[in-house]
């Protein structure tokens, strides 16, 4: 008799019900989304700040460069020597003392200009201050050399070298990080997946070995049987795990940003500054539109799909290797020699897919292990948004299937010698021999 449906039912049910996963289901976003407002909120108040700094300009010829902002406040100090101003700045408690040596030259001037103050400054405050000082230094040399400024604005040009295959489809650089970004978020989400519920099926196993419980059950049920119930219902749970996590957070990502007034997504950078370099470069705008375009040249229905697959692929792959280390340990701590076999080949499917996928993603390397069955859960769905051709796909999940049937057949033959086996640490050697029975 198929009792794959009883023991999928009694698994979900048995960790939805359970106190720490209900207590961990409402928790986690709780605390997510308390540490990211916190994180925000700091942020919020740095950049708020007032501060005030001080300039002591002995040139003469920096003044009319720093204008007063929201958050920045230029005081100008004269008749008085760098020592008396240092000393002035430390007891009002100012920001800092930004000194411009008496020079005419230009090029010794930008050498000769310091910034004092009680702490290190900020480094986007100094970034900004050096961006300021040497565009206009640099349009005060070229005026003293008589060189026409206004023409040199006008002569500079913007390459933007427009990409296109030879079948016409258009592409630009942002379409690369486009594609990354998706196809990074899909293999990290699966890699997580992978180690939280797996880890949660072994878990399950040897709770129930160690309980005697699995003595009572194996009488009635297959072990193959019992091993895609416990996987299957985990994986349900989890699934169901996350979709309130998703709705949750979401929902209070809501309530913190209109209660609060917590920006959730601010910048590092002030608004000021993001006017100033929208208003000065108009990047913003030619950004936000290369994003749509390179949004619209995504193959989402494929993606989609190759997702639901190789997904569920190497989630069912990993996890019957889990289940088949919780039947052949009594504790956690003995697991510790099989999982580095486990969490490598994962490990590496995300380095691979970094740094090589976005340089090259149809180049040797990405191809070959994005059909090695361990990596190509990963490694795939990272090159799919690059254009990865149908029979590909389909023949690297074809082995990733194959290698599952093989795996939980294997791992049957572990659990089935295993799940019955208790006080005695296995070696690789004896897992081996439990394979042959």
């Amino acid at each position: 008799m198929n009792h794959l449906p009883l023991i999928i039912k009694r698994e979900y049910i048995t960790k939805v019900k359970n106190k720490s996963f209900i207590v961990m289901t409402i928790l986690s976003p709780v605390i997510m989304i308390a540490l990211v407002a916190v994180v925000a909120y700091l942020s919020q108040i740095n950049n708020n700040a007032k501060r005030e700094v001080s300039v002591l300009d002995d040139s003469g010829l920096i003044q009319s460069v720093l204008e007063n902002t929201d958050n920045i406040t230029y005081s100008f100090l004269s008749n008085m020597s760098l020592e008396e101003a240092k000393t002035l700045v430390e007891e009002q408690e100012n920001y800092g003392l930004l000194y411009i040596d008496n020079s005419t030259d230009v090029d010794t001037l930008a050498n000769h200009i310091k910034f004092y103050s009680v702490d290190s400054p900020s480094l986007t405050f100094i970034g900004s201050l050096e961006d300021k000082l040497g565009n206009y230094l640099t349009d005060l040399k070229l005026e003293r050399l008589n060189v026409n400024i206004e023409q040199i604005r006008a002569s500079r040009v913007r390459v933007d070298i427009a990409q296109e295959s030879f079948v016409g489809e258009k592409t630009s650089k942002t379409d690369s990080i486009v594609k990354l970004v998706f196809g990074g978020a899909a293999g990290y989400l699966l890699f997580m997946f992978i180690i939280i519920y797996g880890n949660m099926i072994m878990r399950s196993v040897i709770e129930e070995k160690t309980s005697r419980i699995i003595e009572v059950i194996i009488s009635s049920v297959k072990p193959v049987q019992l091993m895609l119930g416990k996987i299957i219902g985990t994986s349900l749970a989890g699934i169901t795990q996350f979709i309130v996590w998703i709705i949750l957070g979401g929902i209070l990502m809501l309530i913190v940003s209109s209660v609060f007034g917590i920006d959730l997504m601010q910048s590092q950078l002030t608004q000021q500054e993001l006017i100033n370099q929208s208003t000065n470069t108009g990047v913003i705008a030619f950004e936000v539109q290369q994003v749509l375009v390179a949004f619209s040249n995504l193959p989402i229905l494929n993606l989609i799909l190759a997702f639901i697959f190789f997904f569920i692929g190497g989630y069912l792959l990993y996890s019957s290797l889990y289940a088949a280390i919780g039947a052949a340990v009594d504790n956690e701590t003995d697991t510790q020699q099989f999982m580095l076999p486990i969490l490598m080949p994962l490990i590496l499917a995300v380095y691979i897919g970094i740094f090589t996928v976005i340089e090259d993603p149809h180049g040797m390397v990405s191809t070959l292990f994005s059909h090695i069955p361990f990596t190509s859960p990963v490694v795939m769905l990272m090159r799919i948004p690059f254009g990865v051709p149908i029979w590909e796909q389909l023949l690297s999940l074809g082995i990733l299937i194959g290698t599952f049937v093989f795996t939980v057949w294997v791992a049957a033959k572990i659990y089935r010698v295993g799940i019955l086996m208790y006080g005695k640490k296995p070696s690789y050697k004896e897992l081996i021999k439990w394979i042959k029975y």
